[in-house]
């Protein structure tokens, strides 16, 4: 609900419109019990197509907000005649539109609605305060609204009598809108501080939070079965627009600000912003497909005066202009059984009056004329890169061959010119898909051969090696300065072949989640004794008893082999086995003790390869050039069938890809073309490049970096890159919230992309971290580029056939798409580059650590829990899960397991990998602001395939 005063300054030129408080101000309205003459007959323009039968139910004064009863038969509204100071809520049936009292003319009223019985209905009203209109605010201080304490919600019989108060906080409480299965009421608030929605039981126990961002939330709908809201929301800028509306708050005002549609569960969860107007759009509601919604906004009209009912699908696509009388159109909602629209309205106002009215027309689903823009076009790249015919865009596929190809027509007609080989958009490369250790493998020691169930070659080996030498323990392998650990320091491994343990030792030193990870990587182990002469390296799980150890202490059980993969980074440098423990027992204790034992051992490995290619498109600067060139990039290749990185085992089925990656690569389009059509503004040129191969290990970026060091004719030099921009899983955008990893990679990052993500619709930008981590941008880092990854978070569909298309939040992703749009514009402009910053140690998540293999089932938002909040927020539970059959929800923010406090998803995957399947442990989980204590009992991890 909406204050209805935004019409009179619709039409009374106020440009700088306000858009909170549904209801005005104050004395009793005067009660219409007089039967409105018979309007003459009315017709919707031409081009409200939407629209048949229009019905004018209002005659005079200012009627708004009219919303239907359950049954279909009348409206109940907020209206103010003659000299009246306040609104008052009157029924309105729709046969005969007489208007019938149900407020008492006490006080302010406003936002009424029925509940789901027709017989009782609700409404606000400051009638406790004082039977006079609150006193308007103060508009020395600019255009404000006034969030009057005094306004309480309250419930009456349909005919007003037996008013019950259902709210009796301090502030400003209105707003109210009814779930018709249950009669629980949504409404607005500002009980905690900030303006927010809630929701309530019909007799108004058991209120609840459903938004904490800050800024206006209000207006807000349940959907038909009540599974979610829609609302609209203001989200103020940092700095001084944040300042202000926090200091007029503290006074119970607020300034007019731009508003967004946004849609929700129910609960609050899952928050998704479905317009980027920026723009006073206001009273959604829902279409009766429930995939749609009816709105009003003057988005469009440069002075702000003109208002319009709009449509837009629940993804963002399909903006659609409704009504086009001058003046206003708002409030529209459709009748119980979605054949009719109530509205309010200028037209048909008589010249020099400024009268609302209340109109009814049959809805016409068919017709109208939608006008493609950024959100469309996204849609429509992505379901055609994720439509099943494309076969999961996995490597070898035909439809990853038309993938490559769709994206080139794309770029050529968006008037980009070819950059790969030989005039051409594509750079051909080869990639290596499967790996398969030859019979011919083997590992002697001494005379014995072992088993091949015994051992694995990891996939970072040379394809072929044959080596002959001592072995030579080295403890764990480990070369840690900052630790004061070198387990080289006094053994010489030079021309021996190297036997390490697997993982870190029990101690202090290595307690620290991120130093298991590191020092535990089995191929940092590999660098370290190949950098020391090493011919090759045997790494077996034989752990050393901790400090302190009691005299009992037994190592925990073989840790199972890891598997032979492709590895998308070039190999180790020497052969790489990790042995069994049982089947080097004997070997180990003789090492133990420098006894001098032989060993051979022989690595044939086959390549099971295919063609890919990159696509390379570039635009050339239009200004004064600059050197250097910026590359813009996201990878278009994903699962196929599923294969070894599926995420649901056993599954045949086409794994689409629709947010990994087909969203990255849709919106790196839209970069293209946004870019395309301001190129005159660029000093340096941008390369777009849509990469193959990363799901097989980041081949493509590897391949398109190094390509000039090959001698490849026509590649870019890493050289003359001055900045990489890389867009990987953009399509799930929740709460408004982006991650925007690699800020620490140059000096200059973090000032940019601040200010890059204020403009216009604002976004929260979760920045941080180094260029490491597994997607493409990781490939220009390590050859000194500054490099910022796009991410807008995982979710239960990550790696499985249900990533697809329907769920993919089409209006973020191009919002995603405008920002990378404005960070390369201003990489491409300015004089001086981002200046690189390195000195991060590796890719530290990758690493091998020991796992008592226990799943809990839970699905983190890597979002995190929010600003200065502490734990694990979950964005969803899997069914059947531990965690799921332990009573954890998604939202839920996961502080504590055992005894282990939760920080971080790495504290959560610290404790995971130090607990064992069965074991029972107390949990402590933040639910709606509250502790709630659980049990969770672990379960074992699937073994991977």
């Amino acid at each position: 609900m909406l204050v209805r005063r935004f019409v009179v300054f619709a039409l009374t030129s106020i440009s700088s419109l306000a858009f909170v408080a549904c209801g005005s101000t104050p004395p009793p309205a005067p009660k219409l019990t007089q039967a409105a003459p018979e309007p003459p007959p009315l017709r919707p323009l031409p081009e409200e197509v939407h629209l048949a039968d229009l019905r004018q139910l209002t005659m005079a004064g200012e009627n708004a907000e009219a919303y239907w009863a359950w049954g279909g038969r009348e409206l109940i509204m907020q209206a103010r005649t003659g000299d009246s100071g306040c609104d008052r809520i009157y029924r309105l049936p729709v046969a005969s539109p007489t208007p019938i009292p149900v407020s008492s003319g006490k006080g302010a009223t406003t936002c009424s609605f029925f509940l789901p019985d027709d017989q009782e209905v609700i409404y606000a009203s400051t009638h406790l305060g004082g039977e006079a209109c609150p006193p308007k605010p103060d508009h020395s201080q600019g255009y404000v609204w006034a969030l009057y304490d005094t306004y309480d919600i309250f419930k009456a019989k349909a005919d007003g009598t037996g008013v019950q108060r259902l709210t009796d906080t301090k502030g400003y409480d209105a707003e109210g809108t009814v779930c018709k299965k249950d009669g629980s009421i949504v409404f607005t608030s500002v009980r905690d501080g900030d303006i927010d929605l809630y929701r309530m039981d019909k007799d108004g126990k058991n209120v609840r939070r459903l938004t904490t961002g800050v800024g206006y939330d209000g207006g807000a709908f349940f959907n038909d079965d009540c599974s979610k809201i829609v609302w609209r929301a203001s989200r103020p800028r940092p700095g001084k627009e944040l300042d202000d509306y926090k200091a007029l708050l503290a006074k119970n005002l607020v300034r007019p600000s731009k508003l967004e549609i946004y849609v929700a569960n129910a609960d609050g969860s899952d928050p998704v912003q479905i317009t980027y107007l920026n723009a006073a759009s206001f009273a959604p509601f829902w279409h009766p497909s429930q995939k749609r919604i009816l709105f009003s906004s003057n988005f469009g009209d440069p002075k702000g005066r003109e208002f319009d009912i709009w449509a837009v699908n629940l993804d963002g696509t399909n903006l659609e202009r409704i009504t086009y009388a001058g003046g206003f159109d708002g409030f529209p909602m459709f009748s119980p059984d979605g054949k009719s629209l109530a509205f309010s309205s200028n037209r048909a106002t008589a010249p020099g009056k400024h009268d609302t009215n209340v109109f009814v027309a049959r809805w016409v689903d068919s017709g109208g004329t939608i006008e493609p823009r950024a959100a469309d076009r996204i849609a429509t790249d992505i379901r055609w890169l994720a439509d099943p015919e494309r076969e999961g865009r996995g490597i070898g596929t035909k439809g990853l061959e038309a993938s490559g190809a769709y994206l080139e027509e794309q770029f050529r007609t968006a008037g980009l010119a070819p950059a790969g080989d030989d005039g051409t958009y594509r750079q051909g490369f080869p990639v290596t898909t499967e790996l398969k250790a030859s019979g011919e493998t083997k590992f002697v020691v001494g005379k014995t051969e072992t088993k091949k169930e015994d051992f694995v070659v990891m996939g970072y080996s040379p394809a072929q090696a044959d080596v002959k030498g001592a072995l030579v323990f080295a403890n764990y392998g480990i070369v840690a300065k900052e630790l004061g650990v070198d387990d080289y320091a006094k053994t010489k491994v030079k021309g021996a072949i190297a036997v390490v343990r697997r993982f870190v030792p029990e101690s202090q030193k290595f307690t620290a989640t991120d130093a298991k990870r590191r020092y535990g990587d089995i191929r940092l182990k590999a660098w370290a004794a190949k950098e020391r002469g090493a011919k090759a390296l045997i790494v077996v799980d034989d752990p050393a008893p901790p400090e302190n150890a009691k005299a009992d202490w037994k190592a925990p059980p073989d840790a199972r082999l890891p598997s032979l993969d492709v590895e998308g980074y070039g190999d180790a440098g020497i052969p790489v086995l990790v042995v069994k423990r049982d089947a080097f027992a004997a070997t180990m204790a003789k090492l133990k003790i420098k006894a001098k034992v032989g060993a051979q051992l022989r690595v044939a490995l086959s390549e099971v390869k295919s063609n890919a290619f990159n696509v390379v498109a570039r635009i050339e600067a239009g200004g004064d050039k600059l050197p250097g060139t910026v590359v813009v990039g996201a990878h278009y290749d994903h699962l196929g069938l599923g294969g070894h990185h599926s995420l649901a085992p056993g599954s045949n089925a086409p794994h689409v890809g629709a947010d990994d990656n087909a969203s990255g690569a849709a919106t790196l389009l839209h970069v293209a073309r946004t870019l395309a059509a301001n190129k005159a503004q660029l000093r340096r040129d941008v390369v777009f490049v849509a990469f193959s191969g990363e799901e097989s290990g980041i081949l493509g970026s590897s391949y398109f970096v190094r390509a000039a060091k090959e001698g490849k004719k026509g590649a870019l030099d890493p050289k003359n890159i001055v900045a990489m921009l890389n867009m990987d899983m953009v399509g799930r955008m929740r709460d408004n919230r982006v991650q925007v990893l690699g800020t620490e990679t140059a000096r200059e990052w973090s000032e940019v992309v601040s200010a890059q993500c204020g403009v216009g619709a604002p976004l929260d930008c979760a920045m941080g971290g180094d260029g490491y981590g597994p997607s493409d941008h990781m490939s220009f880092y390590t050859a000194n580029i500054p490099v910022l990854h796009f991410f807008t978070g995982t979710h239960s569909d990550y790696h499985k056939p249900s990533d697809t298309p329907d769920k993919i939040n089409y209006a973020g992703a191009a919002r995603v798409g405008w920002l990378v749009a404005d960070i390369a514009r201003k990489a491409a402009v300015d004089e001086k580059p981002p200046t690189f910053q390195g000195g991060a140690q590796g890719p530290s998540p990758r690493g091998d650590m020991r796992s008592f293999n226990a799943s809990l089932g839970t699905i983190p938002d890597y979002g995190g829990p929010g600003a200065g909040k502490k734990g694990v927020l979950l964005s969803g539970v899997r069914p059947g899960g531990a965690a799921d059959k332990g009573g954890m929800k998604r939202g839920d923010i996961v502080v504590r397991l055992g005894a282990h406090e939760i920080g971080s998803v790495e504290d959560l995957m610290f404790v995971l990998n130090a607990s064992k399947p069965g074991e029972t442990v107390p949990a402590v989980v933040i639910r709606e602001g509250k502790e709630v204590k659980l049990d969770v009992t672990f379960q074992e991890n699937p073994r991977p395939r």
